[in-house]
């Protein structure tokens, strides 16, 4: 374990057993808000509620690291304390192999999905719950219920799925065949001809929907977001073996051009 205080945030390389201790994952639950979820690491930023909570993990955390290596824990924690007020990062080691989690994919209906992982792990779990927010129904200590019965809970669904690594933690997503076809079972009889029988008003607010933007926005904040969405749409960077996930990937990249087309033309 590495600790290094810098002037913009408290670095913390580590390993599996230490990011697994019981004061760890405490500190993780309670920040779970206010986590920034990066490549290989998570930055945790100072929540003013949790300013008590967060001194106790920066003592327990002081005192391991002194342990380790043996030093003064009071001098090193009037170090560390003296960076209270700054982002925490937290790394795994670059020795540390990547660990594989599967996560089960169960749709009830095309309204409500619940994630399962076969053993705890608060990383991934948390990671979930933190994306999903507002639409998490319940959970357990290895599963949430997600509410996605509008668009954009399974779009924000989507895009959660799409992260493939929290830390060193390799997550590989299991599903039936009856997972998609449920899922979007609205779609099921969808045609994009279909639009021309909504009213102009309508299709156009359908439109800024599916880009993800609020109606009226500029032609600037259409373009940035049209970008952003085809990236993680596009069919080619899709890799499941599911065909129906590839077809869905594959309409929805057709529909994100036809809404961009249609909004830039009509402004």
């Amino acid at each position: 374990m590495n600790i290094v205080l810098r002037n913009n945030l408290i670095l913390i390389t580590t390993d599996f057993e230490t990011i697994n201790k019981k004061w760890m994952i405490e500190f993780l639950n309670q920040h779970t808000r206010g986590m920034l979820y990066l490549s290989k690491s998570v930055l945790v930023f100072r929540n003013e509620d949790l300013v008590a909570k967060r001194q106790k993990f920066i003592c327990e955390l002081s005192e391991h690291h002194a342990k380790l290596h043996d030093l003064e824990h009071e001098f090193f924690l009037r170090s560390m304390l003296k960076y209270d007020s700054q982002p925490i990062k937290i790394e795994l080691d670059k020795s540390q192999e990547p660990v594989n989690v599967r996560v089960k994919l169960y749709a009830y209906d095309k309204d409500t999905v619940l994630i399962t992982l076969d053993t705890p792990n608060a990383w991934v779990l948390n990671y979930m719950r933190s994306q999903l927010k507002v639409y998490v129904e319940r959970g357990t200590d290895v599963s949430v219920v997600v509410d996605v019965s509008d668009y954009k809970a399974k779009a924000r669904l989507e895009r959660t799925l799409n992260k493939r690594h929290i830390l060193h933690y390799q997550i590989s997503y299991v599903y039936d065949n009856h997972f998609m076809s449920k899922l979007y079972s609205d779609f099921a009889n969808y045609s994009f001809g279909s639009l021309a029988r909504e009213s102009e008003d309508d299709a156009s607010k359908h439109f800024y929907t599916v880009l993800e933007c609020p109606v009226g926005a500029s032609q600037d904040a259409l373009k940035k977001s049209y970008k952003k969405l085809v990236k993680v749409y596009h069919p080619d960077k899709v890799f499941y073996d599911e065909p129906l996930m590839v077809e869905h990937y594959t309409q929805k990249f057709q529909l994100l051009q036809e809404a961009y087309e249609a909004l830039r033309i009509v402004s």
